[in-house]
């Protein structure tokens, strides 16, 4: 059994593992117990009633968070010359085509976030073991594969907050949802605003309860239960 740190064991003993806090508290909590030096991140975590082998079980999708993440986003562009313009005006930190693409194969990975226009798919097919394992694949269902005149959109929404959630092959799920410097209604309202996205992803194939266990947790700290009846309900703001 690993030995925490002293730190992390006062932290902790504020946390009763066996209870399951409101949204209110859980946020509250997470917040008292980032005692680390740096800004930590908050992070989400919930296990899934899906199968993922099921390809109708899958659970994934895009949300953007009403407070943002709190993180730097460094978005790489792939697109013909006319897209690459209308990328590096909204502001792209990389913008190219074959170029980028050998780059990568090189073992280049200082990005964040990948965009692709669907003409340069051919090319991006390509990097499907470098950037598959990485969660950066440009996918339709994941909004990365975007026409040239809605690059713009795209890239402010992943400035200000826009995340992917997808269902792992363990079944569940893990996102960050702000920084420990965030206010609690900052946070609040991007958990709120997650777990909306989560319900209203739910697959119309699965029988099981759903949402399983929902957890919060900071960089550093202990996971901190939330309350599933009070999960569901933020669905439809009960």
């Amino acid at each position: 059994m690993p030995k925490h740190s002293k730190r992390f064991s006062e932290v902790a003993g504020r946390v009763d593992g066996k209870t399951e806090y409101s949204l209110e508290d859980a946020v509250r909590l997470v917040k008292e117990t980032a005692t680390a030096k740096f800004d930590e991140t908050i992070e989400v975590h919930l296990r899934m009633g899906v199968d993922p082998r099921h390809a109708d079980q899958q659970v994934r999708g895009v949300v953007t968070l009403p407070a943002g993440t709190g993180r730097e986003v460094r978005i790489l562009v792939f697109a013909n010359p006319e897209g690459q313009a209308i990328a590096e005006e909204a502001g792209a930190d990389h913008v190219g085509s074959e170029g980028l693409a050998e780059q990568i194969k090189k073992g280049w990975l200082d990005f964040d976030l990948v965009l692709a226009t669907p003409d340069m798919m051919r090319i991006v097919g390509q990097l499907g073991r470098v950037l598959g394992p990485r969660g950066l694949m440009p996918s339709p269902n994941a909004g990365t594969i975007v026409q040239a005149d809605d690059l713009p959109r795209v890239i402010q929404e992943s400035r200000l907050g826009r995340i992917e959630f997808r269902v792992d092959k363990t079944a569940n799920i893990h996102v960050p949802v702000g920084k420990a410097s965030f206010s609690e209604e900052d946070l609040l309202k991007n958990v709120s605003s997650f777990l909306e996205a989560i319900m209203a992803a739910k697959p119309s194939s699965v029988k099981n309860i759903y949402l399983q266990r929902a957890t919060i947790t900071s960089t550093m700290g202990p996971g901190i239960k939330m309350d599933l009846n009070e999960a569901v309900a933020a669905r439809s703001g009960e």
